[in-house]
């Protein structure tokens, strides 16, 4: 079984051997240092602009997907985590070993999860942005049939094999979907994707 490189950054050392105890053994994860990761774990007590400088450096330097683990979010910051590369998060008081296991596999695998109260704050936070179209927006370059099918499922929580299963495409054809649109569109990942989409009202 392959398994998935993964690093922890967290505020103080307490925290960082906690994380690591819970990871270190289990057959699906290899622990790395920040720079070899393909999944980073952050673990933070709010999102501030030291944590979004954090989040940015291992999305767009290191291409690494960070996984969050936050004690508290405001409502502001939610979409400014999705924007800065974040693939998945859950709540500090609800992260067991388990959860971020699965966090982690989903990120790895092009997914990502949220907490049901998360996405719930998400979707009202977008549904209440201006649908307006920007210079680069999706407005402005709409949104094939297929790439609105593809993001809908993305936003169901789909990974690449099921959506392909429910769509009768290769997962190649799901792939190359998704790359076409975010490159198109100079979008960082795919939970960047959904949320520009909802912002705009395409799905």
């Amino acid at each position: 079984m392959q398994t998935i490189p993964v690093a922890v950054h967290a505020p103080d050392p307490i925290t960082h051997e906690g994380v690591v105890g819970g990871l270190r053994r289990r057959p699906e994860l290899h622990l790395v240092g920040e720079a070899e990761a393909v999944v980073v774990v952050v673990v933070a007590e709010v999102v501030d602009e030291q944590v979004k400088t954090v989040l940015r450096r291992f999305s767009r330097t290191v291409g690494a997907r960070p996984v969050l683990i936050v004690s508290d979010l405001k409502e502001a910051h939610l979409l400014e985590a999705v924007e800065c590369g974040v693939v998945a998060m859950l709540w500090r008081r609800e992260a067991t070993p388990d959860g971020i296991v699965r966090a982690i596999v989903a990120a790895a695998g092009g997914g990502g999860s949220l907490p049901p109260d998360l996405q719930g704050r998400l979707l009202k936070q977008v549904g209440r942005m201006q649908r307006g179209a920007q210079a680069q927006g999706l407005a402005a370059a709409g949104l094939a049939d297929r790439e609105r099918e593809v993001l809908c499922l993305v936003a169901d929580g789909l990974d690449t094999s099921e959506i392909a299963g429910k769509l009768a495409y290769s997962e190649r054809t799901v792939k190359n979907v998704l790359h076409g649109l975010m490159t198109r569109l100079h979008l960082r990942n795919r939970a960047h994707a959904v949320a520009y989409a909802l912002k705009e009202g395409y799905i």
